[in-house]
């Protein structure tokens, strides 16, 4: 907003644009645009586990332990892995056992996306459903 401080008479003819109109105009549009934009549903589809009443088991589930290495070593349960396809033996052998152990994936920070998806593949080839990141606090920054 301006103010003319007497430069020109009194009696002179204001020449400024008057913006209220402008300003309601636009204000009408963005709300137009907004009423009428599509509300977004964007969803992730999750199997997730249904809620029962019955209590959580008392035996503890075994647990499998994978490191990744930043050089790509595969570590099972403390004991270097050769390769996928001894990983792929691995998992064979686990999946005939019932109850399913639990598989708990700790990749080094540096380790290649590469290795830990061809792990996390070859638990999912052989039917493995119970598999979990751990120790994910050093990838916060």
């Amino acid at each position: 907003m301006s103010m003319s401080v007497g430069s020109a008479g009194a009696d002179a003819p204001m020449c400024d644009v008057n913006t209220t109109p402008l300003i309601d105009v636009m204000l009408v549009l963005l709300v137009m645009l907004i009423v009428t934009l599509p509300v977004s549903t964007h969803a992730v589809k999750l199997d997730m586990p249904r809620p029962t009443d019955a209590p959580p088991p008392t035996v503890q589930p075994r647990v499998i332990d994978i490191e990744v290495d930043f050089d790509g070593t595969i570590i099972w349960n403390g004991a270097p892995v050769a390769g996928i396809a001894a990983i792929d033996g691995f998992f064979r052998q686990e999946a005939e056992l019932e109850p399913q152990a639990e598989i708990h994936i700790r990749p080094d920070r540096r380790a290649k996306y590469d290795v830990v998806a061809n792990v996390m593949a070859s638990a999912q080839r052989h039917k493995m459903v119970k598999i979990g990141f751990v120790n994910i606090s050093q990838f916060r920054e």
